[in-house]
């Protein structure tokens, strides 16, 4: 069977199958013409990834080459912007001189550190949009002045990300120039929080006009903004994690501390009753102390009483006491004793009381029995006025 006729080429197709054998250095027309069929003819995009892949050894080797270069050279002369002793001043200092040249009208600049903006990114989940400006790169300027200050690029900007840029001049600019590894300018990388890290998600080198800009970042952001509310469910989970696990620790905290005031309050109370239990304990001692030493007291009064007169004494007085019991005593005393003695044996009775004063009818008096600044030395019966039989009164000052 005789193979099927081949279509013929458009002048077009022709010129491709030319070129393609020219730069590929393929012999046979047939292979070329099968590769271009299998791309649809793309020979742009085939001979872009075809130089390459041709080139990817020798960029490969060069940039090898090149980081051990710069590498050896930062110890042989220090990059003065490897210091940065003022970042906030450096970007302040940018901040003025792309006002002075391309005006006011332009994004919002973050007023902060390079590590401030990423935090304050991470805090509030937004996007954070880094410029670095290549001052002698010839494109810096065209992009300046049509791409980043467009009213519409600034809009995009200013209500969807923060925006922080530098001048790779500066030590600021050039130390996040050194982490983020840029290759051309103008340079923007958008970075996020994805995977609870601060991430590059999108780089974006060389002039670009301002609508592909917006559709680029539009791109980056939509394509990534699913991880940002990912991020927010989860932290709104922790916050109320957080929150439930606070509100627990606080419940817990109160009962313990409402378990502790009840336990100090029953100490307390504990304490009360033993301090109570241990004052009615020494007044008991002391009030049994004081009845012993009383007891005592009388007895050694008792036995200092000197005898008792005979009746037949002419020189004897008769006393009968009222006691406050309402009981009566009687004995006999010599005229020549001393009222103290009168007082000792009513205080040896047992059923005296502890404190007393003795009264006389007749005239009502109290007689003195016991020293005093009046009758230091108390007077005898005789001296006293007492008669032969006398009725005297006992009178319990034991509560006064």
């Amino acid at each position: 069977m005789a193979a099927p006729e081949e279509r013929d080429l458009t002048q077009e197709q022709t010129e491709k199958l030319l070129q393609f054998q020219d730069l590929t250095g393929i012999e046979s027309m047939d292979q070329c013409r099968h590769t271009l069929e299998q791309h649809n003819w793309n020979i742009e995009g085939l001979l872009g990834w075809g130089y390459y892949l041709i080139m990817l050894p020798f960029r490969f080797t060069y940039y090898t080459i090149l980081d051990i270069f710069r590498f050896a050279l930062r110890f042989i002369r220090p990059d003065p912007r490897s210091r940065v002793t003022d970042p906030v001043g450096d970007i302040v200092s940018f901040m003025h001189s792309f006002e002075e040249k391309y005006g006011r009208a332009h994004p919002v600049f973050y007023q902060g550190t390079y590590s401030q903006a990423l935090n304050d990114a991470k805090r509030e989940l937004r996007f954070l949009l880094v410029y670095l400006h290549g001052d002698d790169h010839q494109d810096s300027d065209e992009f300046c002045r049509t791409t980043l200050c467009a009213p519409e690029v600034i809009s995009l900007i200013n209500t969807r990300m923060l925006f922080w840029a530098c001048s790779t001049n500066k030590p600021e600019g050039y130390r996040v120039s050194q982490a983020l590894r840029e290759n051309t300018y103008p340079f923007l990388a958008m970075i996020m929080l994805k995977d609870r890290r601060m991430t590059v998600v999108g780089r974006l080198e060389g002039l670009i006009q301002p609508d592909d800009l917006i559709n680029q970042l539009t791109f980056i952001m939509d394509a990534n903004q699913t991880y940002l509310v990912s991020e927010r469910l989860e932290r709104e989970e922790r916050n109320q994690t957080q929150v439930l696990r606070q509100q627990q620790d606080e419940a817990y905290l109160a009962s313990l501390r409402a378990d502790q005031e009840k336990e100090r309050k029953k100490r307390e109370e504990r304490e009360r009753k033993r301090r109570k239990e241990e004052e009615v304990q020494q007044q008991k001692l002391a009030e049994e102390r004081r009845r012993r030493n009383l007891q005592e007291e009388k007895e050694r009064k008792l036995e200092c009483l000197p005898p008792e007169p005979s009746p037949d004494d002419p020189e004897s007085v008769k006393i009968i006491f009222k006691l406050p019991n309402d009981s009566r005593v009687e004995r006999r005393f010599h005229f020549s004793q001393s009222l103290t003695v009168i007082h000792d044996f009513l205080f040896s009775l047992k059923e005296s009381p502890e404190k007393f004063q003795i009264e006389a009818n007749f005239p009502r008096r109290v007689l003195p029995c016991t020293p005093s600044e009046e009758w230091p030395n108390p007077p005898t019966l005789q001296e006293a006025g007492l008669s032969h039989t006398e009725v005297l009164f006992v009178q319990d000052l034991t509560d006064e």
